[in-house]
């Protein structure tokens, strides 16, 4: 007698879905999310760098959160990527969901902060021999630029949320 074939997985209703593991996460609309969060992140991080942040206060908060958000979002891939998920016994459909929660609220505020220090191009500033603008044209060009990308990262975070909590609301 020969083995009853196995049945297709049929996707029951109520039933929990999660992101697959390995390579394949990669072929999901969340894994290329993050893939998308991890580019444009890094595209952050360099372009508010080479500013020279010339406001600290709002552009260190920028940096902090873009490095910090870049670093995790790696971690966050690589766990799925290399099966690290079978391992640790973990509800992932809410970890998923509580990351992108903290850090789409960290990254939009962050995302304002860079949008608020773009537009201060024309504040002019005392200086000891002159009156000049805060921000150089070049500066503003990189603070704008870092402002868009900035939006588009807060934007894969708010989809990556959004199917995060699709998975993971009862």
């Amino acid at each position: 007698a020969c083995p009853a074939a196995p049945k297709p997985c049929r996707l029951v209703p109520g039933a929990p879905v999660t992101l697959p593991a390995g390579p394949d996460i990669l072929r999901t609309y969340s894994g290329t999310f993050v893939c998308l969060e991890i580019l444009f992140g890094g595209l952050v991080w360099i372009l508010v760098a080479s500013s020279n942040v010339p406001l600290p206060l709002l552009q260190g908060w920028v940096m902090f959160v873009s490095v910090t958000a870049f670093f995790f979002s790696l971690l966050f891939l690589g766990v799925f990527l290399f099966r690290m998920v079978t391992q640790i016994d973990a509800n992932w459909t809410f970890l998923d969901f509580a990351y992108h929660f903290i850090v789409f609220v960290f990254f939009f505020g962050a995302f304002l902060l860079e949008a608020a220090a773009t537009s201060l191009h024309d504040l002019q500033c005392n200086t000891t021999m002159a009156v000049k603008p805060l921000l150089s044209d070049n500066q503003y060009n990189i603070n704008v630029a870092a402002t868009v990308f900035a939006f588009v990262r807060t934007a894969c975070y708010g989809c990556s949320l959004a199917l995060a909590f699709r998975r993971w609301r009862p």
